[in-house]
């Protein structure tokens, strides 16, 4: 399963260590140390799995992110594409090609980092690769999780007059990457929304098990970017009005002192929100739903998408969502 040696550490070593640290879990009946991991499959439930890719230089910058920090961002992000599915995680596989330049004990923060974070969720690491990267390092991620026959929520499921809700604020964490690249430290808050991100697993579950959204994901490229991979699923258009979008106060102060930021809550990305439509116009009415959720927007028939001004006026936003291949 894991072959060649970061930095000083042996292959076989490496293995150990993580083993020893990865744990078990009820549903896995065999984990790291074999060919393949074992899960065990409900009969009424359905499989879900994701993979992420994070390459640094690209996803992330070692100058101001921790590897600590970057071990718990890739377990979030991937779990996020659970969570916007409405599912339950149960199981990652990690695998790292490491530069010659990390050493053993920056490899240890790096999973100490994953494996605090996986256990917060309650997921298990059951199995991965390591190689030696001759470029970048390199981090990939696949998860595994569940849901209820017939329950996943999909991208596909709008259609016209569904309200658009989004969880949490908007944002922070391209603001925050925005003041790094400018050679500033963002405040604390601002910070963690980047660097620390939260999958909202809780809350899709709960949307998935009251069936009150018809169709999500999670915002990771920006929220009209991802709003349109809804678009395109559902052969639907939608409106959204600005003055509801829902903005931190460092936000807002940020947007005070430059209002071009606004585009940062429309295209920036990496928030991991959820963004979902439903049938139901007014969700204020089911306060057990945490974060809190706002409606945004409503969704059209027209085949496009469009921002509101206060005044009516459509809203020209300057830059796109993130793509790889622009």
């Amino acid at each position: 399963m894991m072959n060649d040696k970061p930095a000083s550490l042996s292959e076989f070593e490496l293995i150990r260590r993580i083993r020893q640290q990865a744990g078990t879990a009820e549903h896995l009946i065999l984990g790291i140390g074999d060919d393949c991991a074992i899960q065990q499959q409900q009969a009424n439930q359905e499989l879900l799995t994701s993979t992420d890719l994070l390459i640094e230089g690209i996803h992330f910058d070692l100058r101001w992110t921790s590897l600590e920090a970057l071990g718990r961002k890739s377990v979030a992000v991937n779990l996020s594409d659970i969570a916007a599915m409405g599912g339950t995680p149960l199981s990652l596989f990690l695998a790292v090609a490491c530069p010659a330049q990390l050493n053993s004990d920056q490899l240890q923060q790096f999973t100490q980092g994953f494996l605090s974070e996986a256990e917060k969720y309650s997921v298990v690491l059951a199995g991965g690769d390591t190689c030696r990267s001759t470029g970048p390092l390199m981090i990939s991620v696949t998860v595994q999780g569940t849901v209820s026959k017939g329950r996943a929520i999909r991208r596909s499921g709008a259609s016209p007059g569904d309200a658009i809700y989004v969880s949490g604020s908007l944002g922070d964490s391209a603001l925050a990457l925005q003041l790094l690249q400018q050679g500033e430290s963002p405040p604390s808050q601002l910070a963690d929304r980047h660097h620390r991100p939260q999958a909202r697993v809780a809350l899709g579950q709960q949307l998935a098990a009251q069936q009150l959204a018809s169709a999500m994901l999670d915002i990771s490229d920006g929220l009209l970017a991802d709003l349109g991979h809804i678009a395109e699923e559902s052969a639907v258009g939608a409106e959204i009005e600005l003055s509801r979008l829902p903005l931190s106060n460092r936000f807002r102060a940020a947007l005070e002192v430059d209002p071009q930021r606004l585009d940062l809550a429309l295209t920036g990305g990496e928030d991991y929100e959820l963004l979902f439509t439903s049938k139901v116009q007014d969700l204020s009415q089911h306060p057990e739903l945490k974060p809190a959720v706002t409606r945004i927007g409503v969704i059209t028939t027209e085949r496009e998408i469009n921002c509101r001004r206060p005044d009516a006026d459509l809203y020209q936003c300057s830059r796109g969502g993130f793509d790889h291949f622009a």
